[in-house]
């Protein structure tokens, strides 16, 4: 019994100190990042080139980008300079018809049976300490919702903050966590 609790502290103390030499930490987020020099972000205010939206919609967008990093990792936010920069604009809202439902009735027209609000963010992302990690794209989400039964002021702020958790969980995806 006691050689069998010896081996186990062994194998124990052999695994922690093989995660701990290693000099890149991971996170049960999955993330990547080596904060012996990834130690801060800066995220710049987003602007709202769509035309549409909410009026509140770039500060939302921001500041969910802003709270989705800190709970997601160790790194502190700073107003400027950051190791990891974000910066971008909201460049698309659109709420377009999916499918039509037909009306038997002559007198009214079809209507749509499903709408859809689609957004894309365009993101620059910097890396200081690791420039081929830098990056310029879209990231683009949408949701459905079923016009008959509800209208779109009704769901349109449940539908952004769908749409931005989805948009903000590629980005994260796509800048620190690599995969």
């Amino acid at each position: 019994m006691k050689s069998t609790n010896k081996l186990n502290v062994l194998i124990c103390g052999l695994a922690l100190f093989l995660f701990q030499s290693c000099s890149v930490k991971y996170s049960f987020t999955g993330t990547n990042i080596d904060y012996d020099q990834v130690k801060t972000f800066t995220v710049e205010n987003f602007f709202n080139d769509s035309g549409g939206g909410p009026p509140n919609i770039e500060q939302q967008f921001t500041e969910a980008l802003k709270e989705y990093y800190q709970r997601n990792t160790q790194l502190e936010l700073v107003r400027s300079n950051g190791n990891l920069q974000f910066m971008g604009a909201i460049s698309r809202y659109t709420n377009t018809p999916q499918a039509a439902v037909s009306s038997n009735d002559p007198n009214r027209p079809d209507r749509a049976g499903t709408m859809r609000l689609t957004i894309v963010v365009e993101v620059e992302y910097i890396n200081t300490t690791n420039e081929e990690e830098n990056l310029k794209r879209p990231f683009t989400f949408f949701k459905d919702y079923d016009p008959r039964t509800t209208t779109f002021l009704d769901v349109e702020n449940e539908l952004v903050d769908e749409i931005f958790t989805s948009i903000i969980q590629d980005i994260f995806t796509a800048t620190v966590a690599n995969w």
